[in-house]
């Protein structure tokens, strides 16, 4: 059971009730971790606002949710790795196989590997990456925009990943649970 209150729509806090609205409208579903953090208007419509914009970006939804699982494997978050294994193999189409390396942040398509591999040193070093971190993932050909939203895709995971691993959130995707933590 959740640590923090899972509110119902219509008993979450007044400004966050068009925000979730508009998930709802987006994914025809309100996830437990968009009512979690509607307790804070303020909070969700950060989280929102940057997802969104993430993606707009320069990488594609396959990598974005690749580096959730790799991200949420790393820090132990079942709900994200059930949300985004999910949304890996639902809506980005990731295969299976894709799917179980990405949480070890590998990949058999050379450049997803290296940027997987990125992403978890991002994590690893709390963004004191290397330069030969660095100097690998631009000779994968990643330019410094797809760099900036490789940091910052670590970064908005790193967030519901905190935020679900300190409420114990209730998953209400298919249950997938991390190797370690």
């Amino acid at each position: 059971m959740s640590r923090l209150s899972i509110p119902s729509v219509e008993s979450s806090v007044e400004a966050s009730k068009p925000l979730l609205a508009a998930v709802q409208k987006q994914l025809g579903v309100t996830p437990n971790l968009m009512k979690l953090v509607g307790h804070s208007p303020a909070a969700l419509e950060g989280y929102l606002s940057l997802n969104g914009a993430l993606g707009k970006g320069k990488l594609p939804v396959q990598l974005r949710e690749r580096i959730a699982l790799a991200i949420a494997e790393y820090n132990g978050c079942d709900y994200c790795l059930s949300a985004h294994d999910f949304l890996g193999r639902n809506v980005a189409k990731i295969s299976a196989t894709e799917i179980d390396a990405a949480r070890d942040a590998r990949s058999e398509d050379a450049r997803t590997h290296t940027a997987l591999q990125f992403a978890l040193r991002v994590a690893q070093s709390r963004g004191r990456v290397s330069d030969a971190d660095l100097t690998a993932v631009r000779n994968a050909g990643f330019d410094e925009a797809e760099v900036i939203e490789i940091v910052s895709n670590v970064a908005v995971n790193v967030l519901t990943n905190y935020i679900n691993n300190v409420a114990a959130t209730d998953i209400d995707f298919p249950v997938v649970r991390a190797k370690t933590v």
